[in-house]
């Protein structure tokens, strides 16, 4: 059995026991297909880990950068306690207009707001709307400006607060030299070293393998 069916069959075991898809999960991985989107969203077993990260949080408010499908949403909105508020930010309309269905399917029409439009642009103007520190914040959007979110959620958050950064790994490009010069690998790796040499920030990074190749997430808590 080669690495990757193996990974592939370990995913399918533990999402089958610890994170099965109902209805509205799987229905909303066959709308974003159907759509065109592009196959990057989170497993089960990394959507369930989100959940229960806002959970053990006890997560009142979360923003999610990139909602793509609104896959990753909807394992984080069911987190959300009934007065809870998720603000996700997606820069393609046509990615918006299928994570909202998805989103309303799955009953969070009223705790989760899809923001469109460049988050750069977004995260300025939801800023100035004074909003209540957010408890977690999951990036998950263009890689090259991943230092640039962590920034912001620095200014939208809380001593306490949980910043989550996917797909930092890359198979391994993070700390190949020769892919140094890839955009998505200089974002990666100023979002690390950001965390690293941050003040406020304290974390870590954890690779990964499964039906998504070998990658992993960076995780960080907010000191002050």
């Amino acid at each position: 059995m080669s690495g990757s069916q193996l990974w592939d069959d370990v995913d399918f075991y533990f999402s089958s026991h610890l994170a099965p898809d109902d209805e509205a999960l799987q229905a909303a991985l066959r709308d974003s297909e159907a759509a065109g989107l592009p196959h990057v969203n989170v497993t089960a077993n990394q959507g369930k880990f989100l959940q229960l990260l806002a959970q053990i949080q006890d997560a009142h408010n979360i923003l999610e950068i990139g909602t793509l499908g609104g896959y990753s949403t909807i394992w984080l909105g069911r987190a959300l306690p009934a007065d809870g508020r998720l603000i996700s930010l997606e820069y393609s309309p046509r990615h918006a207009e299928v994570a909202v269905r998805n989103i309303a399917r799955a009953g969070l029409e009223k705790v989760v707001e899809v923001r469109v439009g460049a988050a750069l642009d977004s995260l300025p103007q939801l800023a100035d709307e004074n909003p209540a520190p957010f408890d977690l914040v999951f990036i998950d959007a263009d890689k090259v400006n991943n230092a640039n979110y962590v920034e912001w959620a620095l200014k939208l958050t809380r001593a306490g607060s949980l910043i989550i950064i996917d797909n930092v790994v890359r198979g391994g490009r993070v700390v190949d030299a020769a892919s140094y010069d890839d955009p998505d690998v200089r974002g990666n790796r100023a979002a690390i070293e950001l965390i690293g040499a941050h003040p406020r920030l304290t974390g870590t990074a954890i690779q990964t393998v499964g039906s998504k190749g070998h990658d992993g997430f960076a995780l960080a808590r907010v000191l002050a």
